[in-house]
């Protein structure tokens, strides 16, 4: 059955949705994604490609280029999934649209007119930027506080400012189903929001009070297999008996109406998904889980009920969620300096003697040039890179290698050039059995800020096109 003949017989009051899981992270590869869409019978296929600076990172490349901004992948992974989705069915959620989501509307509906499916229906979800809105929320008074270290002036970091986006929820995504999306493309929702959107449309749910507990269970499923492959193995405690892992499974939510859900994996994949895996994702970047505010309502995440059906089949009911907030997170990132590092690898004898007499010289060569890193940092790998120094060094004899890095953030990039050549120095001027390979090069850096702002600030936008059109 193509997609025309499954859209048209389809029930408008569901009992159960299948979602499936096509990516965590930009990057993931598109061949699982693929065979779920093929092979898992699932009704949306939906990809979470943002990470926190991303965003930045990619108002960057659409400052120097108005039509870029938007994850490139984006644009081969739709080619690959067009001939799936008409065969299938299966529609498409993406938060890939990054900061761009108008030019990445376009090259979809590119793509599909080029292949042939001209019937294709695509919704852009905008609104998330809020950059031109920082200067009048500040007149009013606004204090955008951050929420790491509790700062709330911002002209601090006003003139460094590269971008400002906020998490916004499932609303656009909703709405772009409601006017017959094939491919809603966001931007920076939250990760969750790109499973609670299609569960709201389907299941006719609002943000009335009589829904907030499926929209907590909802968010709570989401964040559970938002990241794909972590909920199947991957990253996991359970790597011992992870079966496979090289042929991972991504993972399936068969929801049902009530909120209440099945989280599976397709036969033959690798990998392992069993309750202890779902629970080792559920406390992931929680801080927390009785209140995991998002900005579709506040799950309790303490009140799901867990049971392992074996099999690779874990059923999840019992959310429990209260009404979305006020205010909405907002990273700001900011140009924040230069960073430069590098890695020696030190071979016996005297190991940590070498090590601690190469950041005695590389300290002297920053001193003689008159350089004050805003950060400066040496790891030694092996020893305490990890630990961060909280045991005693091991004894010499027992040390045999150790990777030595450094790693320093300055003001400007004059200063971070003359740091990186230093890098060489080290190795000329200091102990033999120093080892290493060129340094990367200088970076700027950008920061975060992470705040709050009203809700009523931002101003959703869904721009809905067929490939024809």
């Amino acid at each position: 059955m193509n997609r025309a003949e499954r859209d048209k017989g389809q029930c408008k009051t569901r009992q159960k949705v299948r979602l499936g899981a096509g990516a965590g992270y930009w990057g993931a590869e598109l061949d699982a994604a693929i065979k779920l869409a093929n092979e898992g019978a699932i009704e949306y296929l939906c990809f979470d490609q943002l990470a926190e600076l991303t965003m930045s990172l990619l108002e960057r490349q659409r400052l120097k280029n108005p039509d870029h901004g938007y994850i490139p992948d984006i644009v081969s992974q739709i080619e690959q999934l067009l001939p799936v989705m008409h065969e299938t069915g299966v529609k498409i959620i993406t938060n890939g649209g990054g900061t761009n989501c108008a030019a990445a509307m376009d090259k979809t509906l590119a793509v599909a007119a080029r292949q042939g499916y001209g019937d294709l229906v695509v919704g852009a979800v905008s609104g998330d930027n809020v950059t031109a809105k920082l200067d009048e929320l500040m007149r009013q008074g606004w204090k955008f506080t951050n929420l790491d270290t509790g700062e709330d002036d911002l002209s601090e970091i006003r003139g460094s400012i590269v971008s400002a986006h906020a998490y916004i929820g499932a609303d656009g995504i909703v709405e772009a189903l409601r006017q017959d999306a094939d491919i809603v493309i966001a931007g920076r929702v939250s990760d969750n929001a790109l499973y609670v959107g299609p569960l709201m449309h389907e299941f006719g749910w609002n943000f009335e009070p009589a829904y907030v507990d499926r929209i907590g269970a909802a968010i709570a499923l989401g964040h559970i297999v938002e990241c794909a492959e972590l909920v199947c193995g991957g990253m996991s405690n359970l790597w011992r008996v992870s079966k496979e892992p090289w042929k991972i499974g991504f993972p399936i939510a068969e929801v049902s109406s009530d909120g209440s859900a099945i989280v599976t994996k397709l036969p033959g994949t690798g990998g392992i998904l069993n309750e202890w895996t779902v629970k080792e994702h559920l406390v992931y970047e929680v801080h927390d889980p009785s209140r995991y505010v998002m900005p579709d309502g506040i799950a309790d995440l303490t009140a799901l009920r867990i049971q392992d059906l074996g099999g690779n089949r874990v059923h999840i009911s019992g959310g429990r969620g209260l009404p979305r907030p006020d205010t909405l997170k907002v990273q700001i990132g900011y140009r924040d300096g230069f960073a430069a590092e590098v890695i020696y690898l030190i071979g016996r004898p005297n190991v940590l003697e070498k090590a601690a007499k190469a950041e005695e010289i590389y300290r002297e060569l920053l001193a003689r040039s008159g350089i004050v890193p805003l950060d400066l940092r040496f790891d030694r790998i092996g020893v305490d890179a990890i630990s961060g120094g909280m045991f005693d060094d091991p004894p010499e004899s027992e040390v045999r290698e150790c990777g030595f890095r450094i790693a320093l953030r300055t003001r400007t990039l004059e200063e971070a050039t003359i740091a990186r050549a230093h890098f060489l120095r080290v190795t000329l001027y200091g102990p033999v059995g120093l080892g290493w390979g060129a340094p990367p090069a200088v970076r700027p850096v950008i920061s975060l800020w992470p705040t709050l702002i009203p809700r009523e600030a931002v101003d959703i936008s869904v721009d809905v096109r067929e490939a024809s059109a």
